[in-house]
């Protein structure tokens, strides 16, 4: 699904443009973006339609935002967006694969899912992963939608130990109420995992903590990816004061 009205997302900031793709040559860029990082990078399983693209069926219900970099017009970031909407065409979420969302049934209608977040080797102090998260903010609050999922993806190339701590560092003091409690398909074995080594955080962890997001439940085990994955949900009206200044101007 391409943006009917573009323009009212497009914030430049010193030498990046954030914006909605808006057209089929704009989204084949970050499905380029997406497939050197996924596939190349990763060694993700992705099922190739066309050479050098990460494309799905979800592609074409979504939204696409985009971090261009100005000096060289590439796309150095993206994130994709299916709107409640859009998802009930589609028969569902893409995270409904990886999880029973039952529990979040009643609030489908005003809830948006968010995923295939990648950043370009070359961009990743922190400042495009900060745009992507300002992006969404300002389409959260133009639509006027009130809840924001998304899966935070954790590499498994050790087996998946590091995304077990991972998980007991942060599941005390940001887990769901019970009433959104989801449940992996295909749930991380923890119990076979050592869960006490000290990690960092991925980026995309902490930025959704950092937001206000809970976390909402086990993680699930992605084989194509070869990630943990866990169901992160945002109220917008939690999301932290600080960076409701920071990403809405409020």
């Amino acid at each position: 699904m391409l943006n009917s009205q573009p323009q009212q997302l497009r914030q430049e900031r010193g030498r990046f443009i954030v914006c909605l793709a808006d057209s089929e040559a704009e989204v084949r860029e970050a499905q380029r973006l997406r497939y050197k990082v996924f596939a190349e990078e990763m060694g993700a399983r992705l099922s190739v339609k066309e050479p050098g693209l990460d494309k799905d069926m979800y592609d074409a219900y979504c939204d696409h935002l985009l971090v261009r970099e100005t000096d060289t017009n590439e796309v150095v970031g993206t994130y994709r967006i299916l709107s409640p909407m859009q998802a009930r065409r589609l028969g569902g979420f893409y995270s409904d694969d990886e999880f029973d969302l039952t529990r979040l049934a009643y609030l489908r209608s005003r809830m948006v899912e968010v995923g295939r977040s990648c950043v370009h080797p070359a961009y990743r102090g922190g400042g495009v992963i900060a745009l992507l998260w300002s992006g969404l903010a300002s389409y959260m609050k133009r639509s006027g939608y009130d809840y924001l999922i998304g899966c935070a993806s954790m590499g498994m190339v050790d087996g998946g130990h590091r995304a077990a701590s991972i998980y007991r560092q942060i599941m005390r003091a940001h887990m769901s109420p019970i009433e959104w409690r989801v449940f992996p398909r295909c749930a991380l074995p923890l119990e076979a995992l050592r869960t006490g080594e000290a990690v960092c955080l991925p980026p995309l962890v902490k930025g959704y903590l950092r937001l206000g997001a809970y976390v909402c439940g086990d993680p699930a085990w992605d084989p194509d990816f070869n990630t943990a994955d866990l169901l992160m949900l945002l109220p917008m009206a939690k999301l932290d004061g600080r960076y409701a200044r920071r990403f809405l101007g409020s």
